[in-house]
């Protein structure tokens, strides 16, 4: 086994960019409200196969809004349910439809699908440009299916920083408390993307952006594949997912081993 993927133990498919919100906040800049997306079926195929080599102990789909290509999430999770990895996250901003049997629809079918926690995007800045009703119906409709969901909140400097954004996310995460959704811890904006451009008053000028997601090229414990397919310098689209970890060289290195 390749000794720079050997600890590789996380799956994260970044399914679209495309999004429904406008976030000002977004550390990937502006979002179409359509574009590429991740091919379900040979997503699925990368799971199976990374499963067979690798100790996968979680999976996770994101966007953009991943719900806008909502069979590319069911085929993922469900290879990942067959495949035994035990935590089987969904990142949402809950708004994809406003049609109730749609939203409904799509909750059951997450269940089936093998989604064991969702985590949803609502904060201060979503709601700049995401109607709440839906995104309440839709979180009522995927606590009915049996799915634990939390929302996860981006706040801005700290949790514990007091401005106007983060007294508004306050104000939204009680609306689902009362409908009993508890909050996870979420996370600190990451000054990058519109986030700079929009928010730049409550950063340091000096301060150098550093993803708190950066892995470490030469120990890889989690990839995260484009909705082109990309990965760790390869494409799924080209190769196995096992022929490109295997193949995998940081800074161009050849491999000791």
């Amino acid at each position: 086994m390749n000794p720079y993927t050997k600890n590789l133990n996380r799956m994260e498919f970044l399914v679209t960019l495309a999004c429904t919100g406008r976030c000002k906040h977004c550390s990937e800049g502006e979002h179409p409200a359509a574009g590429v997306s991740i091919d379900g079926d040979i997503a699925a195929k990368a799971v199976r196969d990374l499963c067979t080599q690798y100790d996968i102990q979680s999976l996770m789909t994101f966007g953009g809004e991943p719900l806008l290509c909502r069979n590319a999430v069911y085929k993922i999770h469900a290879a990942a349910r067959e495949m035994g990895i035990p935590k089987r996250q969904l990142i949402t901003n809950g708004f994809f439809s406003r049609d109730e049997e749609e939203i409904r629809r799509t909750a059951l079918k997450l269940a089936r699908s093998g989604v064991n926690e969702i985590l949803l995007s609502v904060d201060a800045f979503h709601q700049e440009t995401i109607p709440l009703e839906p995104v309440k119906l839709f979180a009522r409709a995927v606590k009915a299916a049996g799915i634990p969901i939390r929302t996860h909140p981006a706040w801005l400097v700290g949790p514990g920083d007091k401005n106007p954004y983060n007294e508004r996310t306050a104000e939204i995460l009680a609306e689902f408390t009362r409908i009993g959704i508890a909050p996870s811890e979420g996370n600190t904006i990451f000054p990058g993307g519109n986030a700079r451009k929009y928010l730049e008053e409550y950063f340091d000028p000096g301060e150098k952006p550093v993803s708190p997601y950066q892995e470490k090229p030469e120990d890889v414990h989690a990839i995260c594949i484009s909705p082109g397919g990309d990965v760790l310098g390869g494409n799924i689209y080209r190769q196995s997912i096992l022929e490109l970890l295997e193949n995998y060289r940081p800074y161009g290195r050849k491999s000791e081993s």
